[in-house]
């Protein structure tokens, strides 16, 4: 069987709508479930993940991204788990990008946690990306260790600096977290504004059950805490952008819920 997807814009008749009459035009792709990381709020610290045989090949991905970009998709973002940790995911995004050449599609984007951004920030530009999202809850190592599991705060500083370095522009996503780095959202907010990026607050999502508690311990931290279910509501999220008002009240609500994974 042979399939054939269109390259050029969906027709007014064709283009997708949801129940409520409003066109669909951005689409968020999962590539992988799996991630280098292990933020408590996000994945439990021993993974069970998909067996590979379970997954979309790339190849399946290309034909399914192109078939939703002939219905009207206009703007393409990959997620993960984390995108970049994808076996070959580079050859996706440059096939993708066949689609910003011909004018199919505006924007081909991804949000990431940045680990992987220093091995890949110059060849996502070559594929005609122009913005990413990159996920940091801190600027505290010892706090973004613990958020994270194992994580390390410099490989994920050095990864923005040579993603912004290969003129990637980048929009820093922080979960906001009580009694863990909620003090630190203003040092937060004049780090990302001081280089020229935004940064969206994002609240926790539910992602376990009431027998499964969800906790952190940072008892060498001065700043000793522990979260608690109680603390995890409903998925919301605010962006306050880079520039001179970016400290005053005109933060504003994002257009789409943050997901699970960011």
């Amino acid at each position: 069987m042979s399939v054939h997807v269109l390259n050029q814009p969906a027709s007014p008749s064709s283009a997708m709508t949801d129940p409520f009459g409003r066109t669909i035009s951005y689409l968020r792709v999962s590539v992988t479930d799996r991630c280098d990381l292990r933020c408590f709020y996000c994945m439990s610290e021993d993974m069970t993940f998909l067996p590979k045989a379970d997954l979309l090949t790339l190849e399946e991905l290309d034909r399914l991204c192109s078939a939703f970009i002939a219905k009207g998709v206009r703007k393409l973002r990959l997620t993960g788990g984390e995108p970049l940790v994808r076996r070959n995911v580079m050859s996706l995004v440059r096939s993708l990008s066949r689609h910003l050449g011909s004018g199919a599609l505006n924007e081909l984007t991804l949000t990431t946690n940045g680990s992987q951004l220093a091995r890949f920030a110059d060849e996502l530009r070559d594929c005609g990306i122009r913005r990413i999202n990159v996920s940091l809850d801190t600027l505290d190592p010892a706090k973004f260790r613990a958020i994270t599991r194992w994580g390390d705060l410099d490989k994920v500083l050095a990864g923005i600096e040579a993603a912004r370095a290969a003129g990637l522009a980048v929009k820093i996503n922080a979960v906001a977290l009580k009694n863990i780095n909620e003090e630190e959202i203003p040092a937060l907010m004049e780090w990302a504004h001081g280089k020229g990026m935004a940064l969206t607050l994002i609240e926790v999502m539910p992602m376990a059950t009431s027998a499964q508690a969800v906790s952190i311990s940072m008892c060498r931290c001065p700043c000793c805490v522990r979260a608690s279910p109680r603390t995890i509501r409903s998925p919301t999220s605010t962006t306050i952008p880079a520039g001179p008002r970016a400290t005053s009240a005109s933060a504003r609500p994002a257009a789409s819920w943050a997901s699970s994974r960011r």
